[in-house]
């Protein structure tokens, strides 16, 4: 009999999702074996993967899942208010993780380091933010501000505004970033054109743009990476 059609108990110990992530790290885990260990159980005649599987499909997979709120998760198969208060508690703990990262005054150079910190700050919003990150001359965080907020298409993002801000926190160094509530990360015309503006804004006044971050769905669009600042 294959594992899907018994318990997990009863599954060879090297497919077992906890036996699994203790043996080989949470990520070799798919998804649905991941939200198995969070639910430890599945609904009545269901294993944990099989009603995490359903769960996924109901909620439109992983981002649709921890993109809501949790008055909308009590309402998904397998998640209860008890299951939907944990879910919500650790999306808000791994948030806050990233933010003491930066609170500690960690750099923030690494593309990949700033890119999780602003995906988590800006991906679940459902209007189109555009945000800043401020750092000293070490390129250690001053501060983490949202600056502007628009409809789902467009923010109105004013750079005199931006360098009014960096010069209120001393700052050295900007990254900026936005999110696409579309989920689709490619950078617009107006978002490169946006990009040069600042440059050169606070290029006048010696405060280095080091990138310009666009948040979707995926890895995020580093404007650095592709020589666009």
């Amino acid at each position: 009999m294959h594992p899907s059609h018994m318990h997990i108990k009863h599954w060879p110990v090297g497919e077992r999702p906890r036996e699994k992530l203790l043996s080989e790290g949470a990520s070799e885990l798919s998804n649905a074996e991941l939200l198995a260990i969070f639910l430890g159980s599945g609904l009545r005649g269901q294993d944990a993967i099989g009603t995490s599987r359903e769960l996924l499909a109901a909620a439109g997979q992983l981002r649709g899942l921890l993109d809501r709120e949790p008055g909308d998760l009590v309402r998904l198969p397998g998640l209860g208010p008890a299951r939907a208060c944990r879910l919500s508690a650790a999306l808000e703990l791994s948030r806050r993780h990233l933010e003491a990262e930066v609170q500690r005054g960690s750099e923030m150079l690494d593309a990949d380091a700033a890119g999780r910190y602003f995906t988590s700050r800006l991906r679940p919003r459902k209007q189109e933010v555009f945000a800043a990150l401020f750092l000293d001359t070490r390129h250690r965080a001053l501060a983490f501000e949202e600056l502007f907020s628009g409809s789902i298409n467009q923010a109105q993002v004013h750079p005199r505004e931006v360098l009014r801000r960096a010069l209120a926190h001393n700052a050295a160094a900007v990254i900026v970033g936005h999110n696409h509530p579309s989920g689709h990360p490619e950078p617009s015309s107006a978002d490169r054109s946006l990009t040069r503006r600042l440059h050169s804004a606070l290029g006048l006044l010696d405060i280095r743009l080091i990138d310009h971050l666009v948040i979707g769905d995926g890895t995020p669009i580093s404007m650095a990476a592709r020589g666009w600042v």
